[in-house]
């Protein structure tokens, strides 16, 4: 579904991403792990179209898509949860909803994808009426989400979604992604909380000065002594 193939990405002079390669398949929860400058908010930058790359080729669903725009990305089935939410606070909660379906003209499904928001997130419903920036860090996260929905993507690219959340909300949110990806949408997800997205994911990536220097099944990554010291807190013994 989607896939970098050699990708490089520079701000000036500087050298974020080093031919960089992804590979999402379909139905898939693929999580990017990696430190602070590694590279992963760029990753969904460059997705997004945010950020071009200086060489390589964003491959989605056969087509690429590196020259596009990021509302043409949308159309055609790409949705972004931004880290920290960045919701319109002074707008209400069915607002940012709208926004989230603002590329779409087709009434009776945007009344089927609001009702379905609205299952996954009761809370969401209770407040729809509610301006976004009143709301608690979690919640705000379900409206996140609940906007990204709202375009009807075949990918959803998540940045973070668990930064700033009480461990309840974590476990809510992780326990939403997973329904998501079981209804049809394929999940990209850049993460802090190794645990808990080796936990879900299908496959993961793991990210370094701009580069992969791993790669694998979500339980292969557990198992890895590197991961394991690096990400999980888990040290050897001596």
């Amino acid at each position: 579904m989607l896939e970098f193939r050699d990708i490089d990405t520079h701000y000036g002079d500087f050298h974020v991403l080093k031919k960089v390669n992804y590979n999402i398949q379909a139905g898939e929860i693929v999580c990017l792990l990696g430190g602070n400058a590694s590279g992963k908010s760029t990753t969904m930058k460059t997705i997004m179209g945010i950020v071009t790359p200086t060489r390589g080729s964003v491959v989605f669903d056969g087509a690429p898509i590196e020259k596009l725009r990021t509302a043409e990305r949308v159309r055609r089935g790409i949705a972004p949860v931004l880290e920290a939410r960045r919701l319109f606070g002074r707008m209400s909660v069915f607002e940012n909803l709208e926004m989230g379906a603002y590329t779409r003209n087709d009434k009776a499904e945007f009344e089927q994808d609001l009702e379905r928001v609205f299952t996954l997130f009761p809370r969401v419903k209770e407040r729809r009426k509610q301006l976004a920036g009143t709301l608690s860090g979690g919640e705000q996260q379900m409206v996140a989400i609940g906007r990204a929905l709202m375009a009807r993507p075949k990918l959803l690219c998540m940045d973070e979604p668990s930064m700033g959340l009480s461990p309840v909300y974590v476990e809510q949110v992780f326990d939403i992604i997973q329904t998501i990806a079981k209804q049809g949408t394929t999940i990209f997800m850049v993460e802090q909380n190794a645990n808990m997205a080796l936990a879900i994911a299908t496959r993961a990536y793991v990210l370094q000065t701009g580069q992969v220097v791993l790669s694998g099944s979500a339980a292969e990554l557990r198992e890895n002594d590197m991961i394991k010291h690096a990400y999980l807190g888990e040290l050897k013994a001596a």
